[in-house]
């Protein structure tokens, strides 16, 4: 095994050396009639983000928002399984271990980036197909249009494995309908498919296979104003009956997020659900009690202070996050439960909601100095 690993190592290297052809590029840039379109292209990798990919996506979506000659920008994954899964946590663990730059450095690149998506003058269309986590709602959710399909699948996950829902999570999860955003953070439920047009997540929904002709149609648009794009994912959006008259999957249990969700610590969500009993809320329970106690308590509070807050706040709010859960202990924890060796049993530190202090929390809010964001 050792040979063939050497092996790996060999060819991984002159992979690396050799100039990376286009197919092989891990964003695809390219203009189309009047549409700019960003394809993330690490289909083995989920279209995960690594810190290349934002660099080269940023510069480009600021070029197009000055290029008369572009009117919207498209934003999509290749292979079929996912629109972008997350972030390479992987890269960061090993780089925030041996306090490598790249653990600032990958930060402040996808907040940036989302602050780019979310101020972008140019329409912005994301075509949210397939598994859409963490970095890849950071890309997605602060656009004008994002499109879902059958095959989407949403999550904001990261209070299992050591973080806090980022990307500007403190400023759309809070703005979505009732508690419905502080539910999603807190537990990382999935959404699917026409669910996650009903959370206020997408704004179309369009089977996943009409999904090349409409960017054909997009691209053919004649100079389009932002109503045009609108007019023409609407009638692909009605035309659509796939899942019309399921409800959505949290309707019946609406009126507990909300009364349960809207507590002001996590103590009290606890007892809450624990006083509620019923099998939906002794469900949330059980979710919650595996999380790092240390990311729920961040999550709440990012969320709660970031309802008021703009999308620029958030975001640097979120950085001073971000360094913290860098220097702490439950990030490195819950990626190597859940991710490396994968025995889903993180040993979070501390253990206990009650051992998160107030101060400690407070510290990681706290600015950074010349360090802070600058957007």
């Amino acid at each position: 095994r050792l040979r063939a690993l050497n092996r790996l190592q060999v060819i991984l290297q002159h992979l690396k050396m050799s100039k990376q052809t286009d197919s092989t590029a891990e964003v695809l840039l390219e203009k189309k009639g009047g549409a700019g379109i960003i394809t993330l292209n690490r289909p083995k990798a989920l279209n995960a983000l690594n810190l290349s990919m934002i660099q080269q996506i940023y510069p480009q979506i600021k070029t197009w928002e000055k290029d008369p000659e572009t009117f919207l920008i498209i934003i999509k994954g290749t292979g079929g399984k996912a629109f972008c899964a997350g972030g390479d946590i992987r890269a960061l663990t090993e780089a925030g271990k041996v306090g490598d730059k790249l653990a600032q450095d990958f930060f402040r690149g996808e907040y940036r980036l989302n602050n780019a998506v979310g101020t972008c003058k140019k329409p912005y269309v994301a075509l949210i197909d397939g598994i859409t986590m963490g970095g890849g709602v950071g890309v997605s959710v602060h656009g004008h249009f994002r499109v879902a399909t059958e095959k989407t699948v949403f999550a904001m996950p990261e209070t299992a494995i050591g973080l806090f829902p980022d990307v500007g999570g403190g400023y759309f999860l809070p703005r979505l309908s009732g508690k419905v955003g502080y539910y999603l953070a807190l537990t990382g439920c999935r959404l699917k498919g026409r669910d996650v047009l009903k959370a206020g997540i997408a704004t179309h929904f369009v089977e996943s296979e009409k999904l090349p002709a409409l960017e054909k149609d997009l691209i053919a648009l004649k100079s389009p104003s932002k109503e045009k794009i609108a007019d023409l994912l609407n009638s692909y959006h009605m035309k659509c009956t796939i899942d019309q008259e399921k409800e959505f999957v949290l309707d019946e249990h609406m009126e507990k997020i909300n009364s349960i969700f809207s507590a002001n610590s996590m103590e009290e969500i606890v007892k809450k659900l624990k006083q509620d009993g019923s099998p939906f809320a002794m469900k949330q329970l059980e979710t919650i009690n595996k999380m790092s106690p240390t990311s729920l308590k961040l999550t709440l509070r990012q969320l709660r202070e970031g309802a008021s807050m703009s999308l620029q706040e958030v975001l640097r709010m979120e950085y001073r996050l971000s360094q913290a859960c860098m220097k702490g202990h439950d990030f490195y924890e819950g990626v190597r439960a859940v991710l490396i060796d994968k025995d889903q049993s993180p040993k979070w530190k501390p253990a206990a909601l009650e051992e998160v202090s107030d101060g400690f929390v407070d510290n990681c809010f706290k600015p950074l100095g010349n360090d802070d964001l600058k957007l």
